[in-house]
């Protein structure tokens, strides 16, 4: 059981840094290999076609692998060439079925039902210089999904089940220096691990890391510290091995610099001498005064750099950056970050995007979370599953708190496994502020089973992290019994009528709305369509089990016991089309579609989550045929009051209520529908008119320079205007994409619900895609050269548009 006063009140400063490589090192190297490998796809019900796997008896020998792919030989030439991240999922057609499962995860063609698409097999090649010899080498996979297999030069490696959690394998033994090395992975869709999309494939980045014999274990350092007033001690953990055949004679150094590199503080050297094959842990405390510290305005991270001695010279060295900063949990009143009152305002997100599925580039990761500021959201959940490294940098660098989440709830060896895996590799992120042990295990969660689970679980992120917490996802009211009996932070998925007297019958346990809202809404969509699965885009319709936006928030936002809550969700995801099945093939949940273009009720939340200025009018104002007939309008607002005209004709001034919205039933008339609103005595003014026909395509890039690096994009988002310049809402036309250019398209979407169309193109395929309601998007990537690329998108009746991106060189400054 954990002490009682860690429910009343749970206080943690520490420095949370994340973990790379330093640049100088002189042995110690981390090298993206994510380019060049060959994939096909096997078939898990016909041995023949999987290349002989189980048929081969590839175990009885060591490096055994004659008429298999695993075997270097192995001529791949008919394979594809691909680039890494990849998700194989979202190339494969949609397919209708009845499956629940199936359905779930966006009528993909995976899982145990599609044998033939449901195994991808992967191979790439690599060599090592002579020189290196001496060296270590381990090969580290930051994701597959799911169940790999993986070889090097026909020798078996290992088996990672998880598809969320990646592995790393030392290869030393393995490589023959000089020559040519294969790596194969076997990866196996089949089983499912989550009810939503998640993709298939080697979909996050592969390193080849190289280090010497003596040197700092992977994720083996751990920075936290004590903030007591205007000083920081920071402590700084370091755990280091000796692979060398002889004994190792050694010592640790650490400092702490600035953003810029200015040292603040060094430890003094800690002497070690190691065995063979012996680990140990160095411990050491550097004071630094009058920190800077992390915030959501200001991400700020230190720099730490432990280091490695022998005989005098540097054999390893780790950079760790590091965000100063302290938190603490209040069950009367809520959450503080660096002693400051903070109403959590989170969103739950899966980790797909329109046009890549599960593989997205490292710059689409800041792209969705800047998009979640300007909301006005400060917290993000990884529901349900570890989140890609990259994610929680961006969350780091611009200031997002993050709730990461263990998969399952589960103590076995296999998941304590994965639970420390996660812990080791994310403890250091300063964005991270909780941790979750799960979500709606309606099996156990409120049996002594699930109590036992959880003991264990909390007993092990207190082990690996005593710095932070533990909350858990619990689909229950008011109940105690079971996982809820021992959570530090009780956390709520919906059932928020029950929150108060939870409250009243715990005052003394923290709590945090760990899913809420849940409205179903389509982008630009104001009448409900079952036949092509559409909900309306206002704040109207939500599951039984669930609420709407405005009835959770206001009951969150006006009782601060409530550390505030984490919405369903951020941004619309594949899979779980709700409240529909076949055609719609992905989620409504989000107040963002899948491109990240913003629904109505993204203004509601950005209203009550900023201090911005928000007055938006909604429907578009193009309704042919309704002439006469009532509309309803909403507005959306943090202003004091609005009044809205109808072609300069006042329909009525009303004050606004906190946390709601205002409607007026209006009868249509082409014009301008128009708000004058107040807000602390400054005039707000906001618009919608009757547009004439689409008449020009425009194009917005998030950016218009690349680095020629093939990883480096940019997201063009595709609207379209009248002949007076006026953005159309409801134009649909089908558009054509050419790229003029050393880059390419890998992936495109327009937030349609039920589009079928391919969000991915093969060579020589005509790229196209539809708009929805006036947008799509295309995501742009550069390729090895520098140059200028032109990119044009046309449609029938239409001016094209074109935008010039500038591709740089890698060293280029920009």
């Amino acid at each position: 059981m954990f002490k009682r006063t860690l429910f009343f009140l749970f206080t943690i400063s520490f420095l949370a840094p994340i973990q790379t490589v330093l640049a100088q090192s002189v042995s110690r190297k981390s090298t993206n290999i994510d380019n060049n490998w060959a994939f096909f796809l096997g078939n898990a019900g016909n041995p023949v076609k999987d290349f002989n796997y189980t048929i081969a008896n590839i175990f009885s020998k060591a490096g055994k692998a004659e008429k298999t792919a695993i075997d270097p030989k192995f001529d791949d030439k008919a394979w594809k060439k691909i680039n890494l991240p990849h998700d194989w999922a979202v190339e494969l057609p949609f397919t209708k079925s009845d499956n629940a499962d199936v359905l779930a995860h966006g009528y993909k063609p995976i899982g145990g039902l599609y044998p033939e698409t449901s195994i991808g097999w992967y191979r790439k090649q690599l060599t090592f210089s002579n020189a290196d010899s001496g060296k270590r080498f381990q090969i580290q996979f930051d994701g597959i999904f799911r169940d790999a297999n993986i070889w090097i030069n026909g020798f078996f490696l290992g088996n990672n089940k998880s598809g969320y959690l990646g592995v790393s394998y030392d290869i030393t033994d393995y490589i023959q220096f000089g020559n040519r090395n294969v790596i194969v992975v076997r990866a196996d869709a089949s089983q499912y691990e989550g009810w939503f999309y998640e993709g298939a494939g080697i979909y996050r980045h592969v390193w080849l890391n190289q280090y010497e014999n003596t040197h700092v274990v992977e994720n083996g350092v751990f920075v936290h510290a004590l903030v007591e007033g205007n000083k920081a001690a920071v402590t700084i953990e370091a755990t280091i091995e000796n692979q060398n055949l002889f004994p190792s004679d050694c010592s640790v150094i650490s400092y702490i610099t600035d953003r810029n590199g200015k040292k603040l503080g060094e430890t003094s050297a800690q002497d070690f001498n190691l065995k063979v094959n012996q680990g140990s842990s160095s411990i050491q405390k550097i004071d630094i005064d009058h920190p800077r510290l992390w915030s959501l305005e200001d991400p700020y991270r230190y720099k730490v750099n432990t280091l490695i001695k022998s005989n005098g010279k540097i054999i390893d060295s780790v950079q760790t950056r590091l965000g100063i900063r302290t938190f603490s949990f209040d069950a009367k009143d809520g959450f503080f970050l660096n002693g400051q009152h903070l109403k959590i305002k989170g969103t739950n997100n899966h980790q797909d995007h329109a046009g890549v599925g599960s593989a997205l580039p490292d710059d689409l990761q800041y792209y969705r979370i800047s998009l979640l500021k300007e909301m006005g959201s400060n917290a993000y959940r990884t529901s349900h599953n570890a989140p890609t490294p990259e994610l929680l940098e961006a969350c780091d660098s611009l200031g997002m708190l993050v709730l990461d989440e263990q998969r399952l709830l589960n103590s076995s060896p296999e998941y304590i496994n994965q639970f420390e895996k996660l812990i080791k590799r994310d403890r250091n992120h300063p964005s991270i502020f909780l941790w979750s042990i799960g979500n709606e295990e309606g099996y156990v969660q409120s049996n002594s089973t699930g109590k036992r689970l959880a003991q264990t679980l909390l007993a092990k992120q207190q082990e690996l992290d005593p710095t932070r917490t533990a909350t858990y996802a619990a689909d229950l009211g008011n109940v105690f019994k079971g996982i809820n009996e021992v959570i530090p932070i009780r956390g709520f998925n919906y059932r928020q009528a029950n929150v108060a007297d939870y409250h009243k019958s715990h005052p003394n346990q923290p709590l945090i709305g760990t899913e809420m809202g849940s409205t179903v809404t389509t982008r630009g969509i104001y009448e409900k369509d079952s036949v092509n699965a559409y909900v309306p885009d206002q704040d109207i319709t939500a599951p039984w089990w669930a609420s709407k936006a405005e009835t959770w928030w206001t009951l969150a936002a006006e009782n601060p016991y409530w550390m505030g809550g984490f919405i369903w969700t951020g941004f619309d995801y594949r899979g779980e089309p709700t409240p529909y099945e076949w055609p719609n093939i992905n989620s409504h949940f989000g107040v963002m579609d899948m491109c990240g273009f913003p629904k109505n009720i993204y203004y509601y939340y950005q209203s009550w989550w900023t201090d911005k200025d928000v007055l938006h009018l909604s429907p578009h104002w193009n309704w042919k045929g309704k002439e006469g007939q009532p509309i309803e309008v909403w507005v959306n607002t943090n202003a004091d009051n609005v009044e809205l005209f109808l072609n300069g004709k006042s329909l009525g001034k009303k004050a606004m209520p906190r946390n709601s919205h205002l409607t007026w039933m209006v009868k249509y008339q082409p014009g301008t529908l128009s708000a004058v609103a107040y807000k602390n005595g400054r005039k707000l003014t906001a618009k919608v008119e009757t547009t004439g026909a689409p008449a020009q395509l425009v194009l917005t890039p998030n950016k218009t320079t690349l680095t020629a690096n093939g990883k480096d994009v940019a997201l063009i988002n595709i609207s379209v205007v009248d002949k007076q310049g006026r953005a159309v809402p409801d134009a649909n036309q089908q558009l054509q994409f050419k790229v003029m250019g050393d880059a390419k398209i890998i992936g495109v979407g327009n937030g349609n619900p039920s589009s079928h169309e391919a969000d991915q193109f093969k060579d020589g395929e005509t790229m196209q895609r539809q708009l929805f309601n006036g947008k799509a998007q295309v995501i742009l990537q550069s390729r090895s050269a520098s140059g200028l690329v032109n990119f044009e998108v046309s449609a029938e009746g239409m001016n094209s548009a074109k935008a010039t991106l500038k591709i740089t060189s890698p060293n280029s400054n920009h």
